[in-house]
């Protein structure tokens, strides 16, 4: 007797009052077998029934207990496609799949290789699902019952299971991984992206506002609380409550990521030591209120070094729901992406959850204590293998060809959930990603959404096309120091001129950008930016350009940065002299260039004894240590630029200093210098004492 029949059996003789009306006899079979007792009779109530007969009642409960326990012997085989169908959409970029526009994204080429091996692939041939589902079945069974019946579980599992190819991107992403050429797409407006994340259909969403460390802070989407209709950021107010965006039944968070942060400092620990700066000049580019905020949502990030991507990765796990990244282009949201992405947590493997072996069958019926115990146990067994008979694959696919019916619908189908999925790509071209890019991880537990990316400059398109790629910072620039003499103007490329204002004054330039800098005199600057005149110095600004180079303004360097720029003089161990005392002020800033990088500008002014105390009047320190100074007449330069855009001032970081070798401390020189031998070979000399 099988084992459920007598389990069965054993619970029908210690239970005979239970009814029989409410059993089933499909899922309790053994009840047909079972002797007759005074108080409980099945055969009467099976006899009424003229289509069983005696042999009809010996060979039913076999053929019924066979069916939900092996339903490998039922033929509900589904006849699978010949061709399998291509995604829905690119995982690189997001746009939906097409086959008829070759020059637009999402075109997919069916003579590509990739192409070929994923829509051939059939994993139903050759019994391949039979394979990898006895493969898996056998590693379920206990060694002690493979012994018993002879059997070595290594030889039965030697085979390999076979993999599916994994999911092609679109021409358009394949040129651009391997030849490094394609067009930009349309950038979205805000108004675009808030009405996408208003159709996240998760309960808790975490918005990432990424920012480019390069030309912080001017990638900043402007007014990204109000356009998204997210309440104002915390403020420093001891008694202020964490206000969360809430509408109906979603809620939403915002985090500031500031990524490639190693282009600021070459070391961790000085990124790390300039949050307050960061914090002072992220309030500063906030506006007026930007004051009061606290400010404690602010991450440096270097997806290159994995500078804090863990602890990101792990809060985007802890939190689950909805993540959105929201930025501008080229701001390396595709980059983070890929390294804060939970992979490999979660992944969905349904078979090898569900399939059971017979040996866990057994004892999961043999542990029903109860009728109605065994009948719960047998119903999720059946449960369980009708659902294995499901493909994941196509269940998601079903599910994301009914949300396209939707032609309103901003947000597409996400895509099906594995645990190392496609990324979407990363390339230096403005405008890679097309569509939001929905990637779910654990299990349901949440997904990480890649939004394109918002219009940041169009300032490429001055520039000649073999030297567009140029204009993006990919490392960190040792800046060598140049010097603007009065008469002087510093040139980048023949875009950006930067010319001094203020007469009799020396200025010291550290150019941080990924273009090459020049010195010349201001005549001469201006005849090659206005391309009136010819000369051997690098230009990349393109043809026909001249007329249209303005002013983009003047700009004061009106903060005080004697104590950073004179290390030798106040450091501790020198002569333990204050700024104050010094008979010069050192004033900085920092000119902005929008996608490139920044020029920081040093001018050292001498001041007198009248001057000494209204300066100190006058000034306004900060708490990165950077004083700034108020109503006090301070260098000046005037920046010149295409159309008088693309160009920005904040606050000196002083990243001069910040590189370099490292000095050693009077403590770190361990070994004794050696000694001068100028008077032993004195005394070797004829004569010498």
């Amino acid at each position: 007797m099988r084992p459920a029949l007598r389990q069965a059996s054993k619970l029908l003789q210690r239970d005979a009052t239970v009814s029989h009306a409410s059993i089933p006899l499909f899922l309790c079979p053994a009840l047909l077998s079972a002797p007759a007792r005074p108080s409980f009779s099945c055969q009467g109530s099976v006899s009424q029934n003229p289509n069983f007969s005696t042999s009809s009642q010996r060979r039913r409960p076999e053929v019924a207990v066979t069916s939900p326990s092996h339903p490998s012997t039922q033929e509900n085989t589904v006849a699978t496609p010949s061709r399998r169908p291509l995604p829905l959409c690119c995982p690189g970029c997001g746009a939906p799949t097409q086959t008829v526009e070759q020059n637009e994204a999402g075109f997919f080429s069916l003579q590509r290789g990739a192409v070929r091996s994923y829509i051939n692939y059939d994993k139903n041939s050759q019994g391949a699902a039979e394979e990898n589902i006895f493969t898996r079945a056998i590693k379920g069974v206990d060694q002690k019952v493979l012994g018993e019946l002879g059997l070595d579980r290594d030889i039965l599992t030697s085979s390999p299971e076979r993999t599916a190819p994994s999911t092609p991107v679109c021409d358009r992403c394949h040129k651009l991984i391997h030849h490094h050429a394609g067009t930009s797409i349309f950038h979205p407006s805000i108004e675009a992206i808030s009405d996408t994340i208003a159709e996240s259909p998760h309960k808790h969403n975490h918005i990432y506002h990424v920012i480019d460390a390069a030309d912080f802070p001017m990638s900043i989407i402007p007014k990204l609380q109000s356009a998204l209709q997210i309440p104002q950021l915390r403020t420093q107010n001891r008694r202020s409550k964490h206000t969360r965006w809430q509408s109906g039944d979603r809620v939403a968070e915002v985090s500031f990521i500031i990524t490639r942060s190693d282009l600021l400092a070459p070391l961790k620990e000085q990124v790390d030591k300039l949050m307050p700066y960061v914090q002072e000049v992220l309030r500063d580019a906030l506006g007026r209120s930007g004051k009061r905020f606290r400010l404690g949502n602010v991450r440096l990030v270097s997806a290159k070094r994995g500078w804090w991507t863990k602890e990101v990765k792990a809060d985007i796990w802890e939190r689950g729901g909805g993540g959105w990244m929201v930025g501008k282009v080229n701001v390396g949201k595709s980059n983070l992406f890929e390294v804060v992405y939970p992979k490999g947590r979660g992944g969905l493997d349904m078979n090898v959850r569900r399939i059971r072996s017979a040996e866990e069958r057994v004892r999961m019926e043999e542990a029903a204590q109860s009728v109605d115990e065994l009948m719960a146990i047998q119903e999720q067994l059946v449960q369980e293998d009708e659902e294995a008979k499901i493909d994941p694959e196509e269940k998601a696919r079903e599910e994301a060809e009914a949300a396209l019916e939707d032609d309103d619908a901003l947000l597409p189908p996400p895509q099906i959930e594995t645990a190392f999925p496609v990324m979407p790509i990363i390339s230096s071209l403005p405008g890679t990603t097309a569509s939001p890019i929905r990637v779910p991880f654990g299990n349901g537990r949440g997904e990480l959404i890649d939004l394109p990316g918002l219009a940041r400059s169009d300032l490429e398109s001055y520039v000649r096309p073999e030297h567009r790629l140029d204009l993006v910072m990919n490392q960190r620039i040792s800046a060598q120091k140049h010097i603007l003499k009065p008469g002087q103007s510093l040139l980048l490329g023949g875009l950006v001129r930067i010319t001094p204002r203020t007469p009799d004054l020396v200025f010291i330039a550290h150019p941080f950008v990924p273009i090459d800098p020049h010195v010349t005199s201001t005549e001469k600057a201006e005849g090659i930016q206005a391309q009136t005149r010819e000369s051997g110095v690098s230009v990349i600004a393109a043809p026909g350009i001249g007329e249209k180079m303005k002013s983009a303004g003047v700009f004061k360097l009106k903060w005080d940065v004697t104590k950073k720029q004179t290390g030798p003089l106040t450091s501790k161990s020198a002569g333990k002299m204050k700024a104050d005392q010094l008979p010069f002020t050192v004033y900085s800033a920092d000119i902005l260039v929008e996608g490139c990088g920044w020029v920081e500008l040093v001018a050292q002014v001498r001041k007198s004894r009248a001057d000494r105390s209204a300066l100190t009047e006058g000034s306004q320190e900060g708490e990165d240590g950077v004083t700034e100074e108020v109503d006090i007449e301070v260098p000046e330069v005037e920046v010149f630029s295409p159309e008088g855009k693309f160009v920005d001032v904040r606050r000196p970081m002083s990243a001069s200093v910040l590189g370099g070798p490292r000095v050693k401390g009077r403590n770190d020189k361990k070994v004794r210098p050696r000694p001068s031998m100028k008077s032993m070979k004195a005394r070797r000399r004829p004569g010498g004492e």
